[in-house]
């Protein structure tokens, strides 16, 4: 009896080192509380038993030791940290603080998942938080530069005297190219034909770009690819402070100021604040008396507030400002020595308030309601006629993301609303309002390790130009370790408009809004798009240090009866009317994207090449799409220490056609930049773009016309125009 009652004594002394449970352990932000993908929790002795989080942070954990007190957690951009055992509880959360020393941000915000850009089934290329550091600093007044980077992005100049500039992808008119500010389309309509890049990287995030037709996500328009620029949240209860001053050869001036901060001592609201003005004088550079660089007086204010009233729900609310004064043209004109000179003279104001509220009713389900109204006001003087209109636009979407086991599930509406309203002006435009209603499902399944599947299905209802069905099929393939392969195929539409930024169909038509007739929307019908795109990558980092990516893409889109500008048989004293027609060809785009990334050590080293052929297909007419260059090579090399920064960028485009079939010259473009920055709070960068000073009147004369100080004609645009632009900047972070 006394060896059974030794031996119970023993046995319960002992069992709790050998008993064993399963435990479920959900990885969180501290401060968004949103799921940490791809964490990995440990127990600190051995033998070592661990997991790591799934799509929604969760972790599962079986036969783990009753006697561990401690599970180590680590993720990429995250402190590691160790957290305590609660025992006799099943289900842990824990939550990760971010790394002091940020990294890129690899999370992908506009596919609606929060998702790694690792795990998409999509080709996405993020440009993360230090690109956006340097590119502040570099080109503090918009974000055209760092986009123009990237080859399969060509940022093209629109205006000869106003200095409009307007995105092409994949070779396709700029109006194919849809741009997102925090996954709101923002600038669509009256109020993205002008300035949508004069948009300063100071708070900004990331830029997401997607490639190839996504319009299944967001509604029409994106065909050629999406960009969706991302504003930064406030992370610290300690303040961030930055302050830039920049001055350029051009006589540009500008001051950014930008405040981040969360507030108490659980950090349960927080505030983002953005001011920053731009003074830029008119030049001009070639000394034909016309300006290559407008005079422009911007000034931006954009504060943004978060609240988290809980663990389960976060909000915030945004507004944005600007107001600007462009005015370019003959430069006697502008200085007042020659009153009836040529002059093109635009005031905006742009009034925006956007929200999103997100509220996880479980550790799998979460809800989000995210909207913007917004007002843009703009008058315009051309050749002597006014022209002022006003646009309201709505935009409310609500969507369910349900996780369940490998699958995530996005359902979700929207509504689209875009009210155009003419005041008394010379133009013959007519008022109209258009409405969107759309309903979206998207599945992502992670089949297996080797194999993801996104499907998308969208239904559109125009009140004007009808109903819109849109299905879009995207897989990932890893079939080794350092390889994935993504294919995706997709449909789009996009709805005729006016103001879009679009190319001239045909050479001399203009697209001024003096000589602008309204759309015929009994005739003129939506454009119709179907696209794929082929991308094989090959990511690895080497014992050396080494860290290489090697991304090759193929992608492929046709346009059904593309809406052009063609003559009209009325005219005014400017010449004939413009209208918008079905075009009698399709056009179509293919094409081939090579992008590689070295990294070793201090050094960095990006190529980029892309060949594109965009051309129309029709019975009589196979012409090349004018100003698409169909070779684009860019490369960028960068070397950094403790306290100096110096890089070196190059461009060539190559194989670019006007009307007609009419072959320009090809040019390359150098920049450099050299930066030294002090105790992480001060930065001096001292940058020039395109040091050997090409530029258009190069190689023939930009203005034309009979009587050019009156009333000038300007030749298509396909090269730079101001030359050589130097700048110095200091930056300030608190």
């Amino acid at each position: 009896m006394k060896l059974v009652a030794l031996f119970t004594l023993l046995t319960l002394a002992i069992a709790p080192a050998f008993g064993q449970t399963n435990r479920i352990i959900r990885i969180e932000d501290s401060l968004t509380h949103e799921a940490v993908i791809a964490a990995t929790v440990r127990t600190t002795s051995k033998p070592i038993i661990g997991a790591v989080t799934d799509v929604s942070g969760i972790a599962r954990i079986s036969d783990l030791p009753a006697d561990v007190k401690t599970l180590t957690v680590s993720a990429v951009g995250y402190e590691t940290e160790s957290f305590s055992v609660t025992p006799g509880s099943d289900t842990l959360v824990f939550r990760l603080k971010a790394a002091v020393e940020a990294i890129d941000e690899v999370t992908v915000t506009g596919t609606r998942t929060n998702s790694r850009i690792e795990d998409l089934p999509i080709k996405v290329e993020v440009l993360g938080q230090e690109d956006m550091d340097e590119e502040s600093a570099v080109v503090p007044g918009n974000v055209s530069s760092i986009l123009g980077d990237i080859s399969i992005i060509h940022v093209q100049r629109t205006s000869a005297v106003n200095g409009n500039q307007a995105i092409r992808m994949q070779g396709l008119d700029p109006k194919y190219t849809q741009i997102l500010r925090d996954g709101l389309p923002l600038y669509e309509g009256f109020s993205g034909n002008l300035g949508v890049l004069q948009i300063p990287p100071l708070d900004l995030k990331q830029i997401e770009v997607f490639k190839g037709s996504v319009s299944t996500l967001y509604g029409g328009g994106a065909i050629g690819g999406m960009i969706n620029i991302v504003s930064k949240a406030p992370t610290s209860t300690t303040p961030e402070f930055t302050a830039l001053l920049n001055h350029s050869n051009l006589k540009e001036t500008n001051l950014n100021a930008y405040y981040a901060q969360r507030y108490g001592a659980n950090g349960k609201t927080g505030l983002t604040l953005f001011t920053g003005y731009t003074d830029q004088l008119a030049v001009d550079v070639t000394g034909d008396g016309f300006t290559d660089s407008p005079q422009i007086k911007q000034f931006n204010f954009h504060p943004k507030f978060f609240y988290n009233p809980s663990d389960r729900t976060k909000l915030n609310i945004g507004y944005a400002f600007t107001n600007e004064h462009r005015e370019g043209g003959y430069l006697p004109a502008l200085e007042g020595s020659m009153p009836n000179g040529y002059r093109n003279i635009t005031d905006l104001q742009r009034h925006t308030v956007d929200f999103d509220i997100n509220h996880n009713t479980s550790e799998t389900n979460a809800l989000t309601l995210k909207g913007a109204v917004s007002t843009f006001h703009r008058q315009n003087t051309d050749y002597q006629k006014l022209s002022d209109g006003r646009q309201s636009s709505v935009y409310l979407e609500g969507n369910d993301l349900v996780r369940f086991g490998k699958q995530q599930l996005i359902v979700g509406a929207n509504l689209t609303v875009e009210q155009f309203r003419k005041n008394p002006d010379s133009t013959l435009l007519i008022n109209y309002t258009y409405a969107t209603v759309g309903g979206f499902v998207q599945d992502d399944w992670q089949v297996s390790e080797k194999v993801a599947i996104q499907a998308g299905l969208r239904f559109d209802h125009h009140n004007t130009f009808g109903n819109f069905l849109l299905p879009r099929l995207s897989v990932k393939l890893k079939p080794a370790e350092p390889w994935t392969v993504r294919l995706s195929v997709g449909t789009g539409y996009k709805t005729p408009n006016l103001f879009v930024n679009q190319t001239p169909g045909a050479l001399n038509v203009s697209l001024i809004f003096p000589r602008l007739l309204p759309i015929d929307v009994n005739t003129v019908k939506a454009e119709r798009s179907v696209g794929g795109n082929i991308d094989i990558a090959y990511s690895k980092s080497f014992e050396s240090g080494i860290s290489l990516q090697v991304d090759q893409a193929l992608y492929y889109t046709y346009v059904n009866s593309p809406v052009v500008s063609a003559f009209a048989s009325t005219s005014n004293n400017l010449g004939a009317y413009t209208q918008l027609i079905n075009a009698p060809y399709n056009i179509l785009s293919l094409g081939t994207d090579t992008y590689v990334r070295l990294e070793y050590k201090a050094y960095e080293l990006y190529f980029g090449y892309n060949h594109t052929l965009a051309r129309r297909d029709g019975p009589t007419d196979n012409t090349y799409l004018p100003l698409a260059p169909q070779d684009k090579f860019s490369t960028t090399v960068a070397w950094e220490n403790d306290h100096f920064r110096f890089g070196i960028e190059t461009s060539y485009v190559g194989t670019q056609y006007l009307y007609n079939n009419q072959k320009v010259s090809n040019y390359w473009f150098f920049a450099g930049a050299a930066e030294y920055h002090y105790n992480d709070h001060w930065r001096l960068v001292l940058n020039a773009e395109n040091l050997f000073n090409i530029k258009q009147a190069n190689y023939e004369t930009v203005v034309l016309g009979a009587n050019p100080t009156v009333q000038p004609t300007f030749r298509p645009i396909w090269a730079p125009l101001e030359g050589r632009i130097v700048n110095v900047a200091l930056k300030f972070t608190l």
